[in-house]
């Protein structure tokens, strides 16, 4: 029984509509996806406040977004397959869970040491409940209403990478570094009373088998899709992990001033994501490329001309509006690429997503602590100019999902 004929056993009919109630179970599905994700990103914009705190270089510091990203990317894939046939709603509620207490113990933490551990906590929350969400907002609703349920949960982490961390850079400034992971925590214990009250019970289907994620890997189209996800996603990474200093030492930004400067970066990317929706409808291959091309350029002028406040502003919003685009840009050539293996893929992309992450901010912090700190600039720059090397790939691939794929 495939996934999409399994939601009957949730939702009603495709003639009836559907209960409001299981729209807003999708909607919680989304917040929880928003908080989980900004939280995972959170550091980025608090860098300096938190190596001053606990006196360790932003370089090291950096490793803040370095470990829940590679434990998200190993549980991702592992996860589905361990929980076998547990009920997904308790499971969720129980990565929420996870997710508050770690957030608990990051506000807390006496030294680096425990910060890094909560948040290898993180990591596994992040990764579990990203994989299960998507494919129960598909159980959720009638099939009619499926891209719109899934669009709803994707919109969560597409807020959270252009909203959700400027808003906990905002408080963090405002108030202590620590304030922002307690706001988190709080977002997270209404997430949980909501899954308790709106969400049904949601059996599992059917087990999910590891040996489907590398058997994907045998589609050209998902693979070009899946160096795409890493290549603009560690080059985006690389550099905007270490936004907060760049935006002092470079153009000349006041601390106070930064986070509302990336407020402004997260309404670009919001306008960047509905702009690239709408594109990649009609030309995918054609959307990533312009994305692409946006994001490097950005990248490469910043230390040549973002030297001063007005200037860098300008860059940021451009570089806000470019990556605002990646996640539906990806999530939609997967999409497209695997019709008919649409979880398994999802999952893959997520967990390389996910790395991308960590392995940008690790090498970034490289970068950082042994070169000039405008060097992430330069390394995301190269990093996502050789998104041109995936796309070719599959121009050449024999397997197409449809028309408006790389033509």
């Amino acid at each position: 029984m495939s996934l999409l004929d399994s939601r009957k056993a949730v939702a009603e009919s495709v003639d009836e509509p559907v209960p409001l109630r299981r729209w807003l179970a999708v909607v919680t599905m989304a917040v929880g996806t928003f908080a989980l994700v900004t939280v995972e990103s959170l550091p980025v914009g608090l860098l300096p406040l938190i190596g001053g705190s606990l006196h360790v270089s932003e370089g090291t510091a950096g490793l803040m977004v370095t470990v829940p990203g590679l434990v998200a990317s190993a549980t991702a894939p592992l996860l589905p397959v361990a929980i076998r046939r547990l009920d997904r709603r308790a499971v969720l509620m129980g990565l929420i869970v996870l997710m508050v207490a770690a957030n608990a113990l990051s506000a807390t933490a006496p030294t680096f040491a425990v910060l890094l551990g909560s948040r290898f906590l993180i990591g596994v929350s992040i990764g579990g409940f990203w994989a299960l969400a998507a494919g129960l907002a598909v159980r959720l609703v009638p099939e009619r209403f499926v891209p719109r349920a899934i669009s709803v949960v994707f919109a969560g982490a597409t807020a959270a990478n252009v909203l959700g961390v400027p808003a906990g850079t905002l408080i963090g400034g405002f108030t202590s570094w620590r304030v922002a992971f307690v706001a988190v925590a709080g977002l997270g214990l209404l997430v949980l009373v909501a899954l308790l009250v709106l969400m049904p019970p949601m059996p599992a289907q059917q087990a999910v088998q590891l040996r489907a994620l590398p058997r994907e890997l045998r589609n050209p189209v998902v693979r070009a899709g899946v160096l795409t996800t890493f290549l603009l996603v560690s080059g985006h990474f690389a550099a905007f992990t270490f936004i907060s200093p760049l935006l002092q030492s470079v153009s000349g930004i006041d601390a106070t001033t930064v986070g509302p400067l990336l407020l402004a970066f997260g309404a670009a990317g919001v306008l960047g994501n509905f702009l690239a929706g709408a594109a990649a409808e009609r030309d995918i291959r054609a959307t990533i490329v312009t994305i692409s091309v946006l994001l490097t350029a950005v990248l490469a002028l910043f230390p040549l001309i973002g030297r001063t406040p007005v200037s860098g502003a300008v860059l940021l919003i451009g570089w806000g509006l470019a990556f605002g685009g990646v996640p539906v840009g990806v999530q939609t050539w997967i999409l497209k690429a695997a019709p008919e293996s649409t979880e398994a893929a999802t999952a893959l992309n997520t967990s390389v997503f996910n790395l991308a992450i960590a392995l940008g901010a690790l090498f970034g912090g490289i970068v950082a602590d042994h070169m000039a700190l405008t060097g992430v600039l330069t390394t995301g720059a190269v990093l996502a100019v050789l998104t041109s090397l995936a796309l070719w790939s599959a121009r050449s691939a024999q397997q197409r999902p449809d028309a408006s794929l790389p033509r």
